[in-house]
């Protein structure tokens, strides 16, 4: 078998090597742009990095992400943008001083955003692209537009209560039939014949748990710049909760909140929750509903972020660190979780000791006035 010597490949059909091109993926097409010009300069095609976008992201499909995406540099920045997961390496600068204290230049209105300056950041500016896969087959696209019951921030409300976005609820249900969407033993699911085998043997919730796959890309139409806020497998998770029907996986980042609070990181938390709505004594197939898909921001303590600061928070998520290196993003959420695991401990010790200091200045209190009576 012969080979064809290293100088004859750039004078090989373009259309040729744009037809294999085509059918990489996207690190191997970053990959091979390295290897020579003539690669470099075939890589670059916007359509390349569409077909990779459209593949990872069923979303991207829709014309009206296809025009934001163009509209933000296009789809190969959209990709550099997004593949990469946000790595929080501040979190272990932050061990240094666990203790959450108000800074001198920061006040409690500034602290809780209860403050009337001139907002430069709109709600009606963020986008969010969803998608959900199970076992590397996608169930699940959706595209919210703006922050629902935001109202661009008219009224104080949306500023100063927690932030919660739920996409099931709010988003556009073109792509799927009324909104519902179903997971069952044909998409991979284990078949189980009751909630009570599978409270024994949990092999459902193993299925659900490694299976799952989340990407939450936020895009600011007005920055032009997007950011991929999951940690694409679960976190974390409970079966059985809040009923035995429900089973709950957290995905999530933790992002940078330096100069807005003054824990200076905070956690997001994406919620899914699926509910099981047949087993197979039903006589069906074991079948799992989507009945929560939410994102939250909460801080050391476990505070649910306002409005007004996680749209700070957003916006600066938009340009921090991210890496190709799943390990490193995973380190940085475990040990956001410990520290908070440390410090929500250490709260309830110096409550349990100043619970004990009361109990025994009012035993004092209680003798002295007895000593001085008798």
């Amino acid at each position: 078998m012969s080979v064809a010597p290293v100088e004859s490949i750039p004078s090989l059909n373009g259309d040729l090597f744009y037809d294999i091109f085509r059918r990489l993926d996207g690190v191997t097409l970053a990959n091979a742009a390295c290897a020579c010009g003539a690669f470099c300069s075939i890589s670059k095609e916007e359509s390349l990095w569409e077909n990779v976008c459209s593949s990872m992201w069923p979303s991207t499909n829709r014309e009206d992400v296809k025009s934001l995406i163009s509209s933000i540099s296009g789809f190969r920045k959209f990709y550099a943008d997004c593949f990469p997961l946000i790595v929080n390496k501040e979190v272990a600068e932050y061990q240094q001083n666990s203790h959450l204290e108000y800074p001198d230049s920061w006040t409690e209105a500034e602290y809780y955003g209860d403050m009337n300056e001139a907002e430069s950041i709109s709600p009606s500016d963020f986008v969010s692209i969803v998608d959900i896969s199970f076992k590397e087959k996608p169930i699940c696209s959706k595209v919210l537009w703006g922050i629902p019951n935001a109202d661009n921030g008219n009224d104080g409300w949306f500023y100063n209560c927690p932030f919660q976005m739920d996409i099931l609820t709010h988003a556009d249900r073109a792509d799927d039939n009324d909104g519902v969407v179903n997971l069952s033993v044909s998409d991979g699911l284990p078949p189980i014949t009751s909630l009570e085998r599978e409270r024994k043997d949990g092999k459902l919730w193993r299925e659900l748990r490694d299976g799952l796959q989340l990407s939450w890309i936020i895009v600011n139409r007005k920055v032009k710049q997007a950011a991929n806020l999951a940690s694409w497998s679960p976190l974390g998770g409970q079966r059985h909760w809040p009923t035995e029907k429900d089973f709950v996986i957290r995905f999530g980042s933790v992002l940078p909140a330096k100069d807005i609070l003054p824990c200076q990181v905070v956690q997001c938390i994406l919620v899914m929750k699926f509910r099981v709505v047949h087993t197979e004594e039903d006589g069906v197939q074991t079948t799992l509903e989507l009945t929560e898909l939410s994102m939250q921001l909460e801080d050391m303590e476990g505070a649910h972020v306002n409005g007004r600061n996680s749209l700070h928070i957003l916006k600066e998520a938009l340009s921090c660190r991210r890496s190709k290196n799943y390990s490193q993003v995973l380190e940085s959420c475990h040990m956001y979780s410990k520290l908070q695991n440390e410090l929500r401990e250490e709260k309830t010790r110096n409550e349990n000791w100043l619970d004990r200091l009361c109990i025994l200045s009012g035993i004092a209190a209680f003798m002295t006035f007895w000593y001085c009576v008798l």
